[in-house]
């Protein structure tokens, strides 16, 4: 895989990431969330869906209600045992000012965050520091992942597999990786369940990195509509669980299914890939996406 942008380059360290960060479970685990607890999940942007796919997973699990909200649309006022904020820069304002709220109702919260020192990082009433894992494109990759891999270890799960289902998606041709996709004029995300929040971001992250058309929604709700738009020349690319017959529904538009029975965290990763692509062929620096900056700070 190319490795001539900041991009490729934090792409390509995933897996070792999601490893390397299992085993800090025993580190962190005080300040996650515990069975039993009434939790929230606080993001924009990207961290907004790593925190859908958590809080949809923890539930499935049996672990407790868990809402996931976009910082500045948070309903905290329903009351919650714990909360759980994520910010890559530390620094974003709306994240900043739920931790104040937060720190004055006296709401038990930690944030995940990969710049020590900024605001969200000294002033929440627990930390987990992802330095590591920080990244120079403006486009969120291995952060927002890593963060995934550590909220679903503390779940119980294994990531064994993903860790090693996304090094081989890693090591695949781009042909194979994702080849027929680069001429896609238009791609939609489906997931279920937790991998809904999975495919709002990589739909999320073809806009970003590629100025791409691509849309995302719940699988089952796909045929409510937006299936009006799937054509010959489009794409349909789902994670996780496929309903029943829709494969078959969706091919008959003359649209490509996409979909591999491997771990949807694996499977952004395979996304990723496809944001080189579809960047390369248009032209464009993935680095430096239109009209985007590292953190929002509003004045």
């Amino acid at each position: 895989m190319p490795q001539s942008t900041h991009l490729a380059q934090e792409i390509a360290t995933q897996p070792d990431d999601w490893e390397r960060v299992v085993g800090r479970l025993d580190e962190v685990a005080g300040h996650l969330p515990q069975p039993g607890e009434r939790v929230a999940t606080i993001g924009c942007g990207t961290s907004w869906f790593m925190g859908q796919a958590y809080a949809a997973r923890r539930e499935s699990l049996g672990q407790g209600t868990t809402d996931a909200y976009a910082a500045s649309e948070h309903r905290l006022a329903r009351g919650y045992d714990r909360v759980v904020l994520i910010s890559r820069s530390g620094t974003t304002t709306e994240v900043m000012a739920v931790v104040e709220e937060l720190r004055a109702a006296g709401t038990p919260h930690v944030s995940f965050v990969a710049t020590a020192g900024t605001p969200v990082a000294e002033r929440s009433s627990a930390t987990v520091l992802l330095a590591d894992v920080d990244e120079q494109s403006v486009v969120q990759t291995r952060f927002a992942t890593t963060t995934l891999a550590l909220l679903r270890a503390s779940l119980g799960e294994d990531l064994t597999a993903a860790a090693a289902q996304a090094r081989a998606v890693l090591a695949e041709d781009a042909d194979t990786a994702y080849g027929p996709l680069v001429g896609a004029e238009q791609v939609t995300f489906l997931g279920r369940g937790w991998t809904n929040g999975i495919a709002n971001e990589a739909a999320l992250k073809l806009r970003e990195s590629a100025q791409f058309w691509s849309e995302s929604y719940p699988a089952m709700e796909y045929r409510h509509g937006p299936i009006s738009i799937a054509a010959p020349g489009r794409a349909v690319w789902a994670f996780g669980e496929v309903p029943e017959g829709l494969r078959e529904q969706v091919e008959a538009t003359g649209a490509r299914f996409e979909h591999r029975d491997i771990d949807p965290l694996a499977d952004l990763v395979r996304l990723h890939r496809l944001c080189l692509g579809k960047a390369d062929a248009a032209g464009l620096d993935p680095d430096a996406p239109r009209n985007l900056t590292r953190s929002i700070v509003l004045t």
